[in-house]
C-alpha cells in the first residue's frame, strides 16, 4: 500500500519553477511510487491567511488515512504545526517534516494569525517521528527558529544543514534519506 503524503507549500508565488515547485519535484521524484501525494493549492500565497489555509487543511485531512507523512516547507510548516496543535486529528501521522519554517511571534516575525499558542507543543497529537530541516545561514529564515521549535517540541529532531538554501530547489536528501529509513 502507498503511504500518503500531504506537502503544505510556502507562501510566495507558486507557479512553476517558483517557491515550494521545485522542492516538492525533487521529493516526488527521489521517493517515487511509494508515495501518494497530495499538494493543495493553498489560497491566497503571496498574502496568505491561516482561517483561509486551515480550511483547505480540514478538506484534505478529511481525504487522508492512517499513516499519512506531512511535509510543511516554510509557512507550510507552520502552518502544520499550529493545525496539529489547535484541531482534532482524526488520522495517524507517521511523519511530521518541517523544513525553514519561521516561528512567529518571536523579533520581527509578527503574524498574529500564524502565532502558536504557548503549550503548542503539548497538544500535538502523537507523531513517532518529527523532523526539522534548516540550513545554517538560511537568508529568510534564521537558524534560531529551528531552536524555538525544538525548545518546545522535545522530541523533534533538528538537522541543521550547511550553506544558505531556503527553497531547496535542488531538493532535500537528508529527508528522503529520513523517511526511507522508516519504510
Amino acid at each position: 500500500m502507498t503511504k500518503q503524503v500531504l506537502f503544505i507549500h510556502s507562501a510566495g508565488p507558486q507557479n512553476a519553477h517558483e517557491g515550494s515547485d521545485a522542492l516538492k519535484g525533487s521529493l516526488v521524484q527521489q521517493l517515487g511510487n511509494d508515495y501518494e501525494w497530495m499538494a493543495p493549492p493553498m489560497p491566497f500565497p503571496e498574502d496568505p491567511k491561516y482561517a483561509q489555509w486551515k480550511a483547505v487543511l480540514d478538506e484534505s485531512f478529511a481525504s487522508m488515512h492512517d499513516g499519512v507523512v506531512l511535509i510543511g516547507h516554510s509557512l507550510g510548516g507552520s502552518v502544520l504545526l499550529k493545525y496539529l496543535s489547535e484541531e482534532k486529528c482524526h488520522v495517524s501521522i507517521s511523519a511530521l517534516c518541517l523544513i525553514a519554517s519561521p516561528f512567529w511571534g518571536v523579533a520581527d516575525w509578527r503574524r498574529e494569525d500564524f502565532v502558536l499558542c504557548e503549550d503548542f507543543g503539548t497538544r500535538l497529537p502523537t507523531i513517532p517521528h518529527m523532523y526539522f530541516y534548516q540550513s545554517k545561514d538560511d537568508d529568510q529564515v534564521p537558524d534560531t527558529h529551528m531552536v524555538y521549535y525544538a525548545e518546545k517540541i522535545r522530541s523533534l529532531n533538528p538537522r541543521l544543514l550547511s550553506g544558505k538554501d531556503h527553497l531547496f530547489q535542488d531538493g532535500l536528501p537528508e529527508l528522503v534519506t529520513d523517511l526511507k529509513q522508516l519504510q
